[in-house]
């Protein structure tokens, strides 16, 4: 490759890609394994940190600092992502010692960058989290109290499966997803007795249900009543999580293991004593709305939820309520640490989250909130024990290890995987880098320093920066028809609102988000992005400036608007390059014909000094492959923006291409 010139950069013509596309495989499989800290709290459609790195090591000015593994190489550089989300640009940029600014619409983005970037000392975390945590149990231990069947031995239990409620013409029945309750190792199975709602093992009575009237449990496949012949539906009338009974509570005991019991008097008692309390906690309905005209929203609305509070049992309000009170005791960074950790813990403590236990291959026991990447309604609900204090799926204990100290050692240093002919990669510490840095209130404050981070809250169509202040912009823009992840995020975002009333500004309007027109039918997508991209032309440097993103859809009209955002804000293509971004098995994507690639989009102004490209129309753009898809659409994209074609013929003539 020839030495870079004052109006070349070493990623117009030179990318790794094989390189990155083999890191990204490997990652895609566990991103949150790859850079825990920046997986905090929930957010959606994350793109690999190991393509970010690539490509912001190939904006270094140095060949030795290019080395992937060498640390740093951006110092006294300003890097804008305008669309934050998950906020993988500003975590890698900073590693290497650049300066960024953060922008996002949605509050979540805001807050976990801070909390993440924000150069706190564990300890300190930890001493706060021992705190916290000891004293949600010494008030809540007593809704979580269960006895070993065998021995009566009382031990905190670790989660509770209640069944769906349905009714046909003549009776009542409780819906759960199988009978059978767990295939142990060594062949034998723990099941339900449906008319009784007993529990056995093999031939052996476990354990005995106590309830008066006990309702006859059915599989989730069975549709309608033998006596009467009609189907059996749920009460929508009746609030989302009074359908739900228990039918079995899930404990260890010092002596005799793991067990599975009925519910007893005790565990009734609890209940009651929680539902009572239910209406003193002071939640008002009216700050949890639904949204019954958003994309995903409108599935809770089709159930008949009317707030998210319905969404969540007595006692989990109980815990959501004593987490409030106590956040007031501690130092902000701290209280933001905690109220994002209890947040995204309602992930895997919500009336939506399904069991999956009874599968002989038991990944976990929880099938949390999100898992399918929208809401789903199982037949067998979990509710789980998050204050118990072992390291389990979804309590706080094990969230806190994993999310913020594994974060915060990895920040403090950094692994990368390096590529060998051995079985595993070996894993490398950068040293002298670290994934944090230190938040300044006004841009201007960028100029000095490195590793300081500006972050704002709002639509990027227009930003506190002045005309040609900023080095690069990296960015990884919605995808056209993303807009459910703004709408999902809505689930903890009034919680988060609860939980740090004055930490954002929690109003929320889809209206300024670039998403699918098919929200509203005026081409909202394409005109947002289309302003957004403006201003990061303004706000560019113009020596040296990029606009650098990734993309991937199947949709001609998703790739007509972006061609349409580019063109009315002046950007050309220079290059692209084509890498591996989502894992085949991801349950959001499998055997959906998704595509698996991302096409990195190199672009710069119209009018800045970049070398000339010459773009060949692609003649035939497969559809059957995702990688050269991904590339013929960059390269028809390169074609179109050097083209002078009307935005009519532009969205005329993707259709025709990708039909």
């Amino acid at each position: 490759m020839m030495p870079p010139t004052p109006a070349h950069l070493p990623i117009d013509t030179d990318f790794a890609t094989t390189f990155a596309d083999q890191l990204a495989r490997l990652e895609s499989y566990n991103k949150h394994l790859y850079r825990p800290n920046s997986y905090l709290h929930k957010w959606w459609a994350r793109r690999c940190g190991t393509t970010f790195r690539a490509i912001l090591k190939q904006l270094v000015e140095t060949e030795r600092g290019r080395d992937y593994y060498a640390p740093g190489g951006l110092e006294g550089t300003i890097i804008l992502d305008p669309m934050m989300g998950g906020g993988t640009t500003l975590h890698e940029a900073i590693r290497l010692g650049a300066n960024v600014i953060g922008a996002d619409i949605d509050p979540i983005p805001i807050l976990q960058a801070r909390a993440t970037l924000s150069d706190m000392p564990l300890p300190q975390l930890e001493s706060a989290f021992a705190r916290f945590h000891e004293a949600l149990h010494t008030t809540l231990a007593p809704f979580y109290r269960t006895a070993c069947p065998t021995c009566y031995h009382t031990v905190d239990w670790q989660f509770m499966l209640y069944g769906l409620q349905k009714k046909c013409a003549c009776d009542s029945a409780l819906f759960v997803d199988s009978l059978t309750l767990r295939h142990n190792n060594d062949g034998s199975r723990i099941y339900l007795c449906p008319e009784t709602q007993d529990i056995w093992q093999d031939g052996v009575l476990m354990s005995e249900a106590v309830s008066v009237g006990v309702l006859p449990l059915r599989e989730k496949g069975e549709k309608g009543c033998e006596k009467c012949g009609q189907p059996f539906v749920a009460e929508l009338d009746v609030p989302y999580y009074q359908r739900y009974m228990p039918y079995a509570v899930v404990g260890e005991c010092p002596e005799h293991g793991l067990f599975f019991a009925a519910p007893d008097e005790a565990i009734w008692q609890v209940l009651a004593q929680a539902e009572a309390c239910r209406e003193l906690l002071g939640f008002d309905a009216a700050a949890f709305p639904i949204d019954p005209h958003a994309p995903q929203s409108k599935r809770l609305a089709g159930k008949g939820v009317r707030s998210y509070l319905d969404l969540f049992s007595s006692r989990q309000l109980l815990f959501l309520h004593q987490a409030i009170e106590l956040l007031s005791d501690f130092a902000p960074l701290e209280q933001l640490n905690l109220a994002l950790l209890v947040s995204t813990s309602l992930e895997f403590n919500s009336m939506l989250c399904g069991y999956k236990g009874s599968s002989r291959r038991r990944a976990g026991a929880i099938r949390h909130t999100f898992s399918q990447h929208g809401y789903a309604f199982p037949h067998t609900v979990l509710e789980n024990n998050p204050i118990q204090p072992d390291k389990r799926s979804g309590t706080l204990t094990n969230l806190f290890q994993a999310r913020v100290v594994r974060g915060r050692e990895w920040a403090n240093a950094p692994i990368e995987r390096c590529l060998t002919d051995r079985a595993r990669p070996e894993q490398i510490i950068i040293t002298g880098e670290r994934d944090s840095g230190r938040e300044v209130t006004h841009p201007e404050l960028l100029q000095q320093g490195d590793h300081r981070f500006f972050l704002r809250q709002g639509s990027s169509v227009t930003l506190p920066l002045p005309d040609h202040s900023v080095d690069f912009v990296i960015t990884d823009p919605p995808y056209y028809d993303s807009v459910q992840y703004g709408d999902l995020a809505a689930f903890f975002r009034v919680w988060l609102r609860q939980l740090l009333p004055d930490a954002a500004t929690w109003e929320y309007r889809l209206d300024g988000a670039a998403v699918d027109p098919m929200v509203n039918g005026n081409g909202q997508y394409t005109t947002v992005l289309g302003q957004i991209l403006q201003e990061c032309r303004r706000v560019l440097k113009r020596e040296r400036g990029r606009v650098i993103f990734t993309f991937h859809h199947w949709n001609p009209k998703g790739w007509a608007a972006l061609t349409i955002a580019l063109k009315r804000a002046g950007f050309r293509l220079i290059n692209r390059y084509v890498v591996h971004a989502e894992n085949h098995n991801s349950v959001h994507i499998v055997n959906q014909n998704a595509l698996v690639h991302d096409v990195i989009l190199v672009l710069a102004p119209t009018d800045a000094a970049a070398p000339p490209i010459s773009w060949a129309e692609p003649q035939n753009i497969r559809a059957d492959n995702s990688h050269d898809f991904c590339y013929d659409c960059g390269t028809l994209l390169g074609t179109l923006l050097h083209q002078d074609m009307s935005e009519t013929e532009i969205k005329r003539y993707w259709q025709q291409k990708l039909a």
